[in-house]
């Protein structure tokens, strides 16, 4: 059974890539938001393995969203992704809830290797 995953980013082609990298090594992307407040109501419908959630995002950023995603789902496993590689924002990512964190532009290879980090 593929891992199944939710991808958000309010960017269409990082979901895109993020998509491509996941589904040809095995992964299952059950579902796709573009901003914190749809993520939040596709975790509640898909309850997905993992979540891939950007940090910057319109209507509510991924660091909010993860905290509510934390309080709807304790053992939901997210990664948070940013092009901005600001310290704070990582820790505060980790302290909200996050287990991972990958920076863009991506690595096929370090997408991949947090995702079986998170899930196994």
């Amino acid at each position: 059974m593929a891992n199944r995953v939710l991808i958000v980013d309010d960017a269409a082609f990082m979901r895109m890539m993020i998509k491509d990298i996941l589904s040809k090594n095995g992964y299952e992307v059950v579902g796709e938001a573009e901003n914190g407040v749809k993520a939040i109501e596709k975790y509640k419908e898909l309850t997905p393995d993992l979540v891939l959630m950007d940090i910057t995002m319109p209507e509510m950023d991924g660091i909010q969203a993860v905290k509510n995603i934390k309080a709807i789902d304790g053992n939901a496993k997210v990664i948070m992704c940013s092009a901005m590689g600001q310290q704070a924002m990582v820790i505060e990512s980790i302290q909200a809830g996050a287990k991972d964190f990958i920076v863009k532009p991506f690595q096929a290879e370090r997408v991949l290797e947090a995702v079986r980090k998170v899930v196994g």
